[in-house]
């Protein structure tokens, strides 16, 4: 589990396929420790490390991750987005961030405002019901803000700080990212469906 607060950019060092697997080695940051096994939310993605080298480490991939997720694209120099796992005394200062991506979106337009910028994501409609005005998404695993949303779209306001220490910063209209909706938006509308459908059995059952 994350919180969606990066704490690190670093970049891809390689990537490598083998049989169904893509393998790809992350520099270490200066100042962090990395341990085999341990799990790190890459661009939103939770991966775990496979093994260390000196000054990189590396994570796998399946087809799976790679089919819904952007890692496909990572290639040599890709600036990536890192944050450790949760522990249970650190703060939360963004949302509960799983690290579960949902779809990858598109960006279709960026909007200069001074020293932030506002950017319009597209994605799939099906998952527009997980997204509300001023509630939270994830972006390549950042903590955001919704601040629109439309049919199969939503804007989110980046500040200058966040442009500066993520990846989110070089990125151009027609860049993927990796979306993950918030969690608690999820499991309201499981319950609702289980409600629901329990309510129709009971007074259907009752006629």
């Amino acid at each position: 589990m994350f919180t969606g607060i990066i704490k690190k950019l670093s970049v891809v060092k390689r990537v490598s396929q083998k049989e169904n697997s893509f393998f790809v080695e992350i520099m270490i940051p200066k100042g962090w420790k990395v341990w085999e096994g341990e799990s790190i939310s890459i661009n939103g993605v939770c991966s775990t490390v496979k093994n260390i080298n000196n000054n990189f480490f590396t994570v796998e991939y399946m087809p799976e991750t790679i089919k819904k997720t952007t890692v496909g694209n990572f290639k040599q120099k890709t600036r990536v987005n890192l944050e450790k796992s949760l522990k249970m005394n650190d703060l939360l200062d963004g949302h509960i961030v799983q690290g579960h991506i949902d779809t990858p979106g598109k960006i279709i337009k960026i909007l200069d405002i001074k020293e932030s910028k506002i950017f319009k994501i597209k994605i799939p409609q099906k998952f527009m019901k997980f997204i509300a005005e001023k509630g939270s998404v994830s972006v390549d695993g950042i903590s955001l803000t919704v601040v629109d949303v439309g049919r199969d779209w939503f804007t989110v306001s980046l500040v200058s700080y966040t442009l500066e220490n993520t990846n989110l910063g070089e990125m151009r209209a027609g860049d993927e990212v990796n979306i993950e909706t918030d969690v608690l938006a999820k499991y309201c509308m499981r319950i609702a469906r289980y409600e629901r459908a329990h309510a129709n059995k009971y007074y259907k059952n009752r006629k």
